[in-house]
């Protein structure tokens, strides 16, 4: 039988930062791991923005696969906003109980993918237990009830849960969640309830998922965001004190730990909307028929070009290239993606690799926008809100600082190129075969 295994999941941290707390120790646990640990960078997805990734760590597919694009996205079955939490104000501008449903119960509930395979649901089914703590992409096979009685309806989810404490499938005593957000009540909350799960060895796989960092990141930028990296290595040692110190900790777990995307720093704001003006743009409540959808957050965002528009993507798109705050626009036109970049075009189907691939894997999604762009270094797209993160840090583009990640693998298995090859390696480990679309992962 394969040791138990815990997927660590730290929102937002950078490799350099990653590297530079260990090489310091100033991140003492993460310090410790990686001396018996294979260290590799690893590329996330595009956008790489916290539910385009988690679902992918979730299911090893891209967003080709797993169909979650964005914070915000055009629903055009629904003709309507999904908004799973860019800002409050973002939150308030489709509609705050609206948002709160979107991100807690429907993400998992309606907009994943069916045809996406959960690593807990896989190995539920393979017989195993799992658990998930604070984990936003977390469909399984066990009906929850929430904890607070008519916020939200009862999901599905892995056997041991723990969501916020908004889902507990058990009493671990943990404080509430989200009370002192800004000090870092979440990762203490995961830190109480995975302590209460390693000490009674209550599952085969955990994911433990932290993200406090990000939030201290947003607003001090990736290389001010000390503080909260401590309290995140604090929550992981949680773990390790729990089990009886390091020792008996590697002998009774595997550990894969990583990021889900990069950070950059943030100068400067660009409203999406703004070369697109002239266009009627839909507004929620709005009476008139809107010809554009403009979804906008963090560094990438989308254009749907809707029933009522007299105006092709290409056409949209190459109005787009023209502003110096975006990198790269994306469009698919003949079957094949375009690039428009640096005044060039570039043709690229689903074979491509590299930036390319990302690239092609967000534009197949059927739930993204006709035209994606991607936002040049040091700029921020505002959100549906207007707020934004100047002055801190922010993630979402094709490029490097947003895409990277550091990626730790403990118990012999080769740290994956790439996130999506994070829940293959998972199931591996268990001896469960993974889905067809992420065999090659």
């Amino acid at each position: 039988m394969p040791k138990k295994l815990i997927l660590i999941v730290i929102d937002g941290l950078t490799p350099d930062v990653f590297e530079g707390a260990v090489d310091t120790r100033a991140a003492p646990t993460l310090a410790a791991l990686a001396e018996t640990a294979e260290y590799r960078r690893s590329l996330s997805t595009f956008p790489s923005l916290t539910p385009v990734c988690l679902a992918t760590l979730a299911t090893g597919g891209g967003p080709d696969v797993h169909h979650i694009p964005h914070l915000v996205w055009y629903h055009r079955a629904e003709q309507r906003l999904v908004e799973y939490g860019s800002s409050f104000g973002a939150m308030r501008a489709v509609g705050t109980r609206r948002s709160i449903r979107d991100a807690i119960v429907e993400m998992n509930a309606e907009h994943l993918a069916a045809s996406a395979v959960t690593l807990f649901e896989a190995l539920e089914d393979a017989g195993l237990v799992t658990a998930a703590v604070n984990v936003p992409c977390y469909r399984g096979r066990t009906r929850h009830a929430p904890t607070v009685p008519g916020v939200v309806r009862a999901v599905e989810g892995p056997r041991r849960f723990f969501y916020f404490s908004l889902f507990e499938s058990d009493v671990t005593g943990a404080p509430f969640a989200v009370r002192g957000r800004a000090l870092g009540s979440i990762d203490a909350y995961a830190a109480a309830v995975g302590r209460w799960l390693v000490t009674r060895d209550g599952f085969d796989f955990l994911f433990y998922y932290l993200p406090d960092y990000d939030f201290a990141s947003h607003a001090l930028g990736p290389a001010g965001a000390d503080e909260a990296l401590a309290r995140s290595d604090a929550a992981i040692a949680a773990l390790v004190e729990a089990a009886g110190g390091l020792d008996a900790f590697l002998e009774r777990y595997d550990v894969v730990l990583c990021s889900d995307h990069g950070q950059t720093p943030v100068e400067r704001l660009f409203r999406l909307e703004e070369p697109l003006s002239g266009f009627r743009l839909y507004r929620r409540g709005s009476r008139r028929e809107a010809e554009l959808a403009v979804t906008a957050s963090n560094r990438a965002g989308m254009v749907y070009v809707l029933p009522g528009a007299q105006t092709e993507p290409s056409e949209i798109a190459r109005r787009l290239s023209a502003e110096p705050a975006l990198d790269v626009i994306l469009f698919r036109e003949d079957g094949e993606g375009v690039a428009l970049r640096d005044g060039e075009e570039l043709r690229f189907g689903p074979d491509a690799e590299g930036w390319q691939g990302r690239a092609w894997h967000a534009l197949a999604n059927p739930n993204a926008g006709d035209v994606i762009v991607s936002a040049a270094a040091g700029v921020e797209l505002a959100d549906l809100g207007g707020r934004h993160h100047v002055g801190g840090g922010s993630h979402g583009s094709l490029l490097d600082g947003d895409s990277l990640v550091p990626m730790l693998a403990l118990g012999g298995a080769a740290p994956p190129a790439s996130i999506a090859g994070v829940a293959p390696l998972v199931l591996r480990h268990f001896g469960v075969e993974a889905p067809a679309y992420a065999r090659a992962a």
